[in-house]
């Protein structure tokens, strides 16, 4: 189960709030695992340099199909303005045919709470995966 440990793109000011982001993605067939792993490491270099990211994470179980992303934000707005830039946006429009399901959870704490930690990530995803809305 590989994992990116946290890296802090952009350090945040000390009284800043940060807008946090964690996704579960499933792909439909393990045979999609290797290309979505090398298209997910494309945007894992995009949000490195991304204006507004203050942290990131990715865990990918290979063997599962299943890749989960985790990542701290100036605010919301350079949250998806990362998501609406090259080569994110493409890449994910691409890969949406292979994908069974996603699901995406988004909190604010304060930035001296960063990295944040998968558990409580993992325990949001669960959470917002047993609600209605929580498929994507």
């Amino acid at each position: 189960m590989p994992i990116i440990p946290w890296v802090t793109p952009h350090k945040a000011a000390p009284d800043t709030i940060a807008f946090v982001m964690a996704s579960r993605l499933e792909v439909k067939s393990l045979k999609h695992v290797p290309r979505f792993f090398w298209k997910s490491y494309a945007t894992w270099k995009q949000v490195r340099t991304a204006p507004g990211a203050l942290g990131a994470s990715l865990e990918a179980q290979l063997t599962k199909g299943v890749f989960y992303t985790l990542s701290a934000w100036q605010d919301r707005a350079a949250l998806y303005a990362y998501a609406r830039t090259e080569p994110h946006k493409s890449i994910m429009t691409g890969l949406r045919p292979t994908m069974r399901d996603s699901v995406f959870t988004f909190w604010e704490v304060p930035a001296g709470e960063l990295p944040i930690d998968w558990a409580e990530a993992k325990r949001r995803l669960a959470e917002e995966a047993s609600t209605p809305h929580g498929h994507a």
